[in-house]
């Protein structure tokens, strides 16, 4: 369970715990990794992603989802130039395929993604390469620019342990089964999750990041006109939102272009209403109210519905443990000129 927050508890003092513990086990970052090559690259990505979110709200969820797909591709080993390589918070995501290539970026899961959240990066990549060349890696910048959009958008701030490398090798073929679909329950979830070493909490937390963005109408579509063979639509989905679905995405002759909030309430502000819609069965993606519904999870749901405060401290040390997905460090990667482009050669 999600425990409360006493008023005299610093929030960064427990991520700094929480990172202390995860640098003895899986890489060394700092919060200082930058202090004398690149002292501002805080300011200087935050000032970008600012700009860039006041100018575009697609921008904020599309930097966000950047990120957990990013990290969450992982586990997926492979001999190159006789060492073991692997995927994970490493920027791979950000690689733009070429004639011999496919990269991440263009795997299935990753078509809906609007161009929006990567020219994000690459115009904070640009704004730090101006100040700081060849010292910041852009899986650094991706990490501190999803922290920014959370706060740009009414959520936490913590600090972003850094010194991670860039990934030497980014392919669509590896996204196949390692990122959660909208239709799955939650054995599906925690089972995906769990070989990241994320807990159930961490499922859940995690999850509240559809407090912002939105989701294609073909994404939840089955819920609303074919669920079963007893049910046309999901009667665990709230009927005056079913209705509402339905008017923006009919069953014939919609746009694919057409979206809807994954909140339904406050789809741009990072709050907890997510969290109180699953409890009212307004969550959109079944793989949503699956939260609410499932023994396992729905005690996390009702503890982070009914304490916003709860919910960010804990979204917080969260995305401090994501972070160490699968990084990087020293001469294990590369930082990048680029963040579409590895640096000496397209490397498959």
């Amino acid at each position: 369970m999600v425990h409360p927050i006493h008023a005299n508890v610093v929030s960064w003092i427990v991520i700094v715990s929480l990172s202390c513990l995860l640098h003895g086990a899986t890489g060394q970052l700092t919060f200082d990794f930058y202090k004398t090559a690149c002292p501002n690259v805080d300011a200087i990505v935050a000032n970008v992603t600012l700009a860039l979110s006041k100018r575009d709200n697609v921008v904020p969820p599309a930097v966000l989802r950047l990120y957990f797909h990013d990290c969450l591709v992982e586990l997926s080993l492979t001999l190159y130039d006789l060492g073991w390589h692997w995927q994970g918070c490493d920027a791979s995501i950000l690689i733009s395929s070429t004639p011999t290539n496919v990269a991440e970026r263009d795997a299935a899961d990753n078509l809906s993604f609007p161009q929006n959240g990567f020219d994000a990066i690459v115009e904070a990549k640009k704004a730090v390469e101006a100040a700081c060349p060849a010292v910041v890696s852009c899986a650094d910048i991706l990490a501190m620019a999803a922290r920014d959009v959370v706060v740009f958008s009414g959520g936490p701030r913590w600090a972003v342990p850094k010194g991670r490398r860039d990934g030497l090798i980014s392919r669509a073929a590896r996204v196949e089964g390692r990122l959660p679909a909208s239709s799955f329950n939650v054995s599906q979830l925690i089972t995906l999750l769990a070989t990241v070493n994320l807990s159930i909490e961490d499922l859940v937390v995690l999850s509240g990041a559809h407090t912002i963005g939105f989701s294609h109408c073909n994404q939840f579509s089955k819920r609303l006109y074919n669920f079963s063979s007893a049910a046309k639509t999901d009667p665990s989905l709230d009927p005056t939102l079913a209705a509402s679905l339905k008017a923006s995405c009919p069953q014939v002759g919609g746009s694919p272009n057409t979206v809807r909030g994954f909140d339904a309430t406050t789809p741009l502000a990072f709050d907890n209403s997510y969290y109180r819609n699953l409890q009212n069965n307004r969550g959109l993606l079944v793989s949503d109210q699956a939260l609410a519904l499932d023994k396992r999870t729905s005690p996390v749901v009702a503890s982070l519905a009914a304490s916003q405060e709860d919910f960010f401290f804990a979204f917080m040390q969260a995305m401090v443990k994501l972070g160490y997905t699968g990084i990087k460090t020293g001469s294990q990667g590369e930082v990048r000129r680029d963040c579409r482009a590895f640096n000496a050669r397209s490397n498959t």
